[in-house]
């Protein structure tokens, strides 16, 4: 494990090292919702994406070697197919999308967790759908939402942040940390190694819970099963709070909002009913 850890630091450290100088774009194209903030980056997409695609292999991997990755065959269908149906239209927002190298796959875990590393590496928990019992639209709508960060490249512009403070692990957190994924512990114990925690700004979260809303409706999920995935998420057995929802602060009025933005993606929703 101390290897692990040490080849994923240096992995950072040296990949990091080409970073571009800063730069202000927006990530994404007009959209209905209206999410059109400029951002500042000082870290290249290629070096941030690189580093998501090697902890999601190392991921991958480790949970595949204890016999944890895609137990469930019918979930993962299913995952999988939600997955591609929002993949298929993520160009729409952001139009390089289309060249990612996209991965889906489901992690045996108890745990409530989804996340979309950068680049399009997706992992969705077990626990997510079986604890909460969730619909296939309240699947697109996690799925869409940690899409949308990806899409939004909120790991990078936190990691640009943090960049000041401490170069190598403001890239850590962004990549894991902020997306509360463990593995068995694995990039967890290298975040407290190291001593960070990059939960997503709530600025962040409003836009993909935005972004995020349309794109589902976009791939014909209900934009009506947001506010109740929500509402799910709060309400889990014991008390606890979700590990998707400690590193994803939620927006003021979340449900409220949520609801009043359904109603604007509703024509996109019944559009792609309609031609399926």
């Amino acid at each position: 494990m101390n290897f692990m850890k040490t080849k994923i630091a240096s992995i950072v450290a040296a990949s990091l090292l080409l970073a571009s100088c800063g730069t202000q774009q927006v990530t994404t194209t007009d959209n209905v919702v209206g999410v059109n903030r400029k951002q500042s980056f000082s870290i290249s997409s290629q070096a941030m994406n690189a580093q998501a695609a090697k902890g999601y292999a190392e991921m991958v991997a480790d949970a595949r070697s204890k016999g944890l990755l895609n137990t469930d065959k019918a979930l993962t269908a299913r995952v999988r197919g939600i997955a591609n149906r929002l993949i298929a239209k993520a160009p729409v927002l952001r139009p390089d999308a289309k060249t990612w190298a996209w991965e889906e796959n489901v992690f045996t875990d108890k745990e409530i967790n989804a996340f979309c590393f950068p680049g399009g590496k997706i992992g969705v928990y077990s626990g997510l759908v079986t604890r909460l019992n969730l619909t296939d639209d309240e699947i697109a709508q996690v799925m869409g939402h940690e899409i949308a960060h990806a899409l939004r490249e909120h790991s990078r512009e936190q990691a640009t942040r943090k960049q000041g403070v401490d170069f190598v692990a403001g890239i850590l957190g962004a990549v894991g940390q902020a997306y509360g994924v463990s593995s068995a512990g694995q990039l967890a114990s290298i975040g407290a190694d190291v001593g960070f925690n990059l939960p997503f700004s709530r600025t962040h979260e409003t836009e993909a819970d935005q972004l995020g809303l349309e794109l589902a409706a976009r791939a014909g999920y209900n934009p009506d099963a947001a506010a109740k995935l929500w509402e799910k998420m709060q309400k889990v057995e014991g008390g606890g709070v979700p590990q998707i929802l400690s590193t994803h602060p939620a927006p003021e009025n979340r449900q409220a909002n949520l609801r009043e933005l359904a109603d604007k993606v509703r024509p996109l929703y019944l559009a792609s009913k309609k031609a399926q």
